[in-house]
């Protein structure tokens, strides 16, 4: 039994491993505390605030949007990823590559279009200023320094000024926001290190922390060993224990019947001399009362038989008198019930056995029941060091086979790896960022361009309008006003020679930059760049799924990208994430299941042998006939009843004396009255001395309460006393016959309760494991925070947000130049010194 009780335990164990989902036994056993598995907490936070430029974001995502407000095209990008182009000339003229081409055109209409608007600006813009400074060679273009006079000049220099204002602003603003992305991304590349850093910690922790989690879990399983051989140690007394609770069920209520009944026994008699004493006593004052109260009756009659009653006046109440005295007798006569001696008798006969011993040796050999188990169950005491031993090496085959396993080798050649990959960041950082720093000032020179131009438009407009003097003709204008009107041509200049250069680097950032949001950035916060690399067939055209292939050399095992980070997103285990019980099956190493039906048939034989608990022998139970017998059923309750509610006397004594001594004041003067009254004093005297005594003495008050107790009681007890009889001796066969003929079959239903306790503990520890492991055991957490790390923090909130923010800001300050230069040009014309002049004749102009 021990062997195959140990075979169960490893079956159970072994057969709910962590790459099986095994029912939970109900009810659960007792609870055990595995306390919680060693994590330490990651610091990376894969969250990116851009801060108050995150406004600016918003701003290029929406513009953006309008560009290309196109959903992500999924079905498009793995068709042209699955299609095949250029390995013959003929290939791009074949029909679905046509298509596709057409897709994919159709897709990037809004980038095409707005870089065809930006290389016609980048072809037109310099040929424009090239034509323009000839033709103004040539005094043609406002090359003349000549201006005609206008009546609305004011009005038109007033405009010009306020639109090159306004078109500064704007370009001012453009400037701004594209050097306010360009020192964004150079300080979140500065601050990167820090980021990269804790990515590398959190992996680091990733790799050390996982073996000593995973020893927590193998060494947890001495918790539920160390429990198991407890109750096995404790297997008698314990499973005696539930057998006798099982059978108490029924042989407990028995016992506590019979039990009751011997005390009914005891009180019967008790109730029995109570009703006895008791109608003694009553009897004995009652018959004196009666005594007293005949000879006063007596002396009455002799006085009313006097010749003084035979005149007239004293007829009718010597009448009244004598026929009232039949009121002087008692009321309750007890000396008229009967006996209870007979049925007292026989009680004393039925408790010349003690029932109540016999009952308790009942109790006592039932309470023996777990000592019996005990004494039938050590062979399996004897057994347990061997389970014990057996359990031990399970213990030391499960720290085998976890030590066995690549696992140690894995997360070494990745603390390698990882070291490795560390050593190069760090030794590269200062390369990025000194290459950054190369980006930062292009790009500031850049924006140097812009700002030149404006400094250029401001000077002009501000010495312009400063040093304009309306009454000063063209060819008189001041010196100030004239260098306005150079700053404004400056800028012209500069806006020619300046534009096209930058509207190349626009063209170039826009469409790398929105296309990296809308391909890769958009698709990515949406997941629907992971489902385009979970595509069947796609990054392999043998694999339907890559990464299985990759992981597990198998690839029709149903392991995709979305599903690993959005499990590791949810900082759940590597073996949950991967579905490493392809690669690691404890189920094959272990495999007892050919013991289980052997281990259920010899649980199902268990005998128990519990014959020598004797509940209630014959004896007790013909004593209990006996008692059934005793005639106390006979007894007339009634008639003891009906005297004991009765009063003491047919009439109040006191009453009585006062209407006689009444009807005596009615008489004559003299010895009638006189005697009358006399007798009138002797009844008062009699109530008092014996029915007041009667009525109020603690000794007759007792008597008449413990008879009317004592008689009630009986009256219960006689009720249906056989048929009670015969429940209790059927109760007490009934429960001897479940201990004689199924005590077996009790046992054998508490066996299997007591052994699903103790296979409960071990399919704990295997829930356990398999919760740890899925969700705590190498929580892969800084996986998904290196992908987020890379593609959404650095590639699209650092990289993609601050170019595309760049492009946006440098794009409209360049498309914002031709109205700059248009306004500054005719402008120019209001500020600068002319060479000539109108001249208006006056009498030609009188005429």
């Amino acid at each position: 039994m021990a062997v195959e009780l140990c075979l169960l335990l490893l079956l159970l164990f072994c057969g709910s491993t962590i790459s099986e989902v095994q029912p939970i036994y109900k009810p659960p056993p007792g609870t055990l505390d595995f306390g919680f598995v060693p994590a330490k907490t990651y610091d990376t936070g894969a969250y990116h605030e851009p801060g108050a430029i995150g406004i600016l974001f918003k701003i290029v995502h929406a513009f953006l949007y309008l560009v290309q407000p196109n959903t992500f095209p999924q079905d498009l990008i793995r068709k042209l990823a699955q299609q095949q182009f250029g390995n013959t000339q003929g290939d791009y003229q074949k029909p679905e590559n046509v298509v596709l081409t057409l897709q994919a055109i159709y897709y990037e209409i809004g980038f095409i279009v707005s870089a065809a608007l930006g290389l016609l600006f980048i072809l037109l813009l310099p040929l424009v200023g090239l034509c323009f400074c000839m033709c103004r060679c040539c005094d043609n273009c406002g090359g003349e320094m000549h201006q005609r006079q206008k009546k609305n000049a004011d009005c038109q220099r007033s405009c010009f000024a306020t639109f090159l204002f306004v078109a500064s602003l704007i370009i001012s603003v453009g400037v701004l926001c594209a050097y306010a992305a360009n020192q964004h991304l150079t300080n979140q590349v500065r601050g990167a290190k820090k980021l990269v850093n804790s990515n590398f910690k959190d992996l680091k922790i990733f790799l050390n922390d996982t073996p000593a989690q995973i020893d927590y879990l193998v060494s947890q399983y001495n918790t539920t060993k160390d429990k198991a051989l407890s109750d096995l140690n404790n297997v008698g007394p314990v499973l005696g224990t539930r057998v006798q609770e099982q059978l108490g069920k029924e042989v407990r209520p028995a016992l506590d019947a019979a039990l009751t009944m011997a005390g009914a026994i005891r009180e019967t008699k008790e109730a029995l001399e109570n009703v006895s004493v008791s109608v003694e006593v009553l009897q004995e004052g009652t018959e004196r009362l009666h005594a007293n109260l005949t000879e006063v009756k007596m002396h009455l009659s002799n006085t009313l038989n006097d010749s003084a009653c035979s005149a007239a006046q004293a007829a009718s109440t010597c009448n009244i008198i004598r026929n009232s005295l039949a009121q002087l007798n008692i009321n309750a006569n007890f000396s008229g019930l009967p006996g209870v001696s007979s049925q007292l008798a026989k009680i004393n006969d039925v408790l010349k056995i003690d029932l109540s011993s016999l009952v308790q040796k009942g109790y006592a050999a039932f309470n023996d029941t777990p000592d019996l188990v005990v004494n039938q169950t050590r062979n399996i005491l004897s057994a347990v060091p061997y389970i014990k031993s057996v359990l031990e090496s399970i213990g030391s085959n499960i720290t085998t086979f976890t030590r066995a396993l690549p696992v140690q080798k894995i997360l070494a050649d990745l603390m390698v790896h990882l070291t490795q990959s560390e050593a190069y960041v760090q030794d590269y950082f200062p390369l990025v960022e000194q290459y950054d720093f190369y980006r930062w000032l292009g790009c500031l020179i850049l924006c140097c361009m812009l700002v030149l131009i404006l400094v250029f438009y401001y000077l002009g407009l501000l010495c312009g309008t400063c040093g304009y003097d309306k009454h000063a003709s063209p060819t008189t204008r001041g010196c100030i006003s004239n260098t306005g009107g150079n700053f404004l041509m400056a800028g012209v200049g500069f806006s020619f020679l300046f534009s096209w250069v930058l509207m190349i680097v626009v063209v170039l950032t826009f469409v790398t930059g929105g296309n990296v949001e809308k391909l890769v950035c958009e698709p990515f916060e949406d997941k629907n760049l992971f489902k385009v690399l979970d595509t069947p067939y796609l990054l392999n055209k043998h694999w339907k799924n890559y990464l299985a292939g990759v992981i597990f050399k198998n690839p029709n095992v149903n392991l995709t990208f979305e599903k690993v980070y959005s499990d590791c997103k949810e900082n759940k285990g590597i073996y949950t994430s991967l579905h490493l019980e392809h690669l690691f099956n404890i189920n094959e190493l272990l495999n007892i299941s050919m013991y289980t039906e052997d281990v259920a048939l010899k649980i199902e034989h268990i005998q128990i042998n519990l014959s020598k608990i004797i509940l209630l022998d014959e004896i007790g139970k013909e004593n209990l006939l006996n008692f059934s017998s005793s005639g106390i059923d006979g007894i007339d309750f009634s008639a003891y009843l009906t005297e004991i509610n009765k009063s003491v006397t047919k009439v109040d004594l006191l009453s009585f004396a006062n209407d006689l001594e009444a009807r005596a004041d009615q008489l004559p003067k003299g010895a009638l009255e006189n005697a009358l009254k006399g007798h009138a004093n002797n009844i008062r005297m009699i109530h008092n001395q014996q029915v007041v005594p009667l009525e109020q003495a603690m000794k007759y008050v007792k008597a008449r309460s413990t008879l009317n107790q004592s008689i009630r009681l009986l009256k219960r007890t006689s009720s249906e006393l056989m048929v009670k009889v015969k429940n209790v001796i059927s109760a007490v066969n009934a429960a001897q016959d479940l201990i004689n003929n199924n005590a077996s079959q009790v046992i054998v239903q508490e066996t299997k309760k007591y052994m699903d306790t103790i296979i409960g503990y071990f399919e704990q520890y295997t829930e356990w494991v398999k919760e740890s492991i899925s969700m705590e055991v190498a929580a892969c957490k800084p996986i998904a925070n290196v992908i987020d790390t890379a593609v959404d923090i650095f590639l699209c909130s650092y990289i993609a947000d601050s170019v595309n923010t760049f492009w946006f800001g440098l794009g409209g300050s360049s498309i914002f130049l031709i109205p700059a230069i248009i306004f500054a040009v005719k402008l120019s014309k209001y500020y600068r010194r002319m060479d000539t002049e109108d001249v208006y004749d006056d009498s030609v102009e009188q005429w």
